[in-house]
């Protein structure tokens, strides 16, 4: 499981993972579920969080499973399930800094309210699963992944078990099926064919009030829980 706040680049790692073709995709199951009634794991259609849990569990034991879930909003079942998140699925996460989210963001959608950006619920799965397994889950830093794309997957997958596939950082442009229920929040993976940085780079300046009314607000909340897991992030050598 990858666990990510909305617009950190996710998408285009959960794009680099199906390119290794050693693993079976699962976007966003739980976003998914919550706003459209259902989602998918392994070809098995589910209604609810303990059978989504149940099919990606199912799954995993016939082909290895990513899955890939945003936090814009709290997940009180997967919380609830101790065994999910002690050692049903290895539970990862990716950050980026939250100046960059919040902009990207309310870009797209200038009505979000302040939950949606997705830090806070983000740090609370991280500290669910520490408290759960008795350590500190992997984390890596979309920055990171962008500046030194190798060397940051190549920590990750050693972190988490898994061989490096260096051939898999780069993939044709195009869509996927397993994100066409959002597709328009993924356009720019879509034009993708491997990690890149956004124009001018970097996080840029703190988000001020000019630049959106609720920004700086949603920034002062945010970043203390981005910093908690920048704090624990992977450095890459």
């Amino acid at each position: 499981m990858l666990w990510s706040a909305p617009r950190s680049r996710s998408t285009a790692f959960f794009r680099m993972m199906i390119e290794r073709g050693d693993f079976t995709g699962v976007h966003e199951p739980f976003s998914y579920l919550a706003e459209f009634g259902y989602a998918e794991a392994g070809g098995v259609r589910v209604t609810s969080a303990p059978e989504l849990i149940a099919a990606l569990g199912a799954a995993g034991r016939e082909r290895p499973v990513f899955a890939k879930e945003t936090t814009g909003r709290r997940y009180p079942e997967v919380l609830a399930s101790p065994a999910f998140l002690a050692g049903d699925a290895v539970h990862t996460f990716l950050i980026r800094h939250p100046a960059e989210t919040i902009r990207s963001y309310l870009a797209i959608s200038p009505g979000a309210p302040l939950a949606k950006i997705g830090f806070e619920s983000q740090y609370e799965v991280y500290a669910a699963v520490a408290r759960a397994t008795g350590r500190a889950p992997v984390v890596i830093d979309s920055a990171d992944l962008i500046r030194r794309p190798a060397d940051t997957v190549r920590a990750y997958c050693a972190a988490t078990g898994i061989g490096f596939r260096p051939e898999a950082l780069r993939w044709q442009p195009g869509g996927r099926p397993e994100w066409e229920l959002s597709r328009s929040w993924h356009t720019d993976v879509a034009e993708s064919s491997g990690f890149r940085s956004p124009a001018g780079g970097g996080p840029g300046p703190a988000p001020q009030p000019g630049d959106h009314p609720a920004a700086a607000a949603y920034l002062a909340h945010h970043l203390p829980f981005y910093q908690r897991l920048y704090a624990g992030r992977l450095v890459i050598g």
